[in-house]
């Protein structure tokens, strides 16, 4: 059904680059593409055709981008990104292993380690003694 709305699609894209193209200029930017003179439709009934023409392919494709929109969000069905996973993650030779996630969440660990009290901080290093002149 979706290669079959598909391929009506564009046709009807097709279809309506021609018929946009048909159409006479009304003068344009900048005069490009020659908004005068003889046309290769030049009277008032032909522009009412192709004004038509547009409105009708432009309606269609306006409905077969729906379609599309509307079947392609049936297809589709709501994953969890944690679905997939493997529970136990192997890595390659000589690649180091990711750290393990604590059992009582991310957000535990980083609350008791907020909450713990560093130890006395370390003492600087001693820099190079300098003699003092007397």
């Amino acid at each position: 059904m979706q290669t079959v709305i598909i391929v009506i699609h564009l046709m009807v894209v097709v279809a309506l680059v021609v018929v946009v193209l048909l159409q006479r200029s009304e003068g344009g930017a900048l005069g490009i593409g020659g908004g005068g003179g003889g046309g290769f439709f030049t009277g008032r009934g032909q522009a009412s055709a192709l004004t038509r023409a547009t409105a009708i392919l432009a309606t269609i494709f306006f409905l077969t981008s729906i379609a599309l929109t509307v079947i392609a969000g049936l297809n589709r069905a709501p994953k969890s990104i944690l679905e997939g996973a493997p529970a136990s993650q192997t890595t390659p030779a000589g690649a180091p292993a990711a750290p393990a996630i604590p059992s009582g969440g991310l957000m535990n660990e980083l609350q008791k380690m907020q909450n713990e009290k560093p130890a006395s901080p370390p003492a600087a290093p001693a820099g190079p003694q300098v003699p003092r002149s007397q």
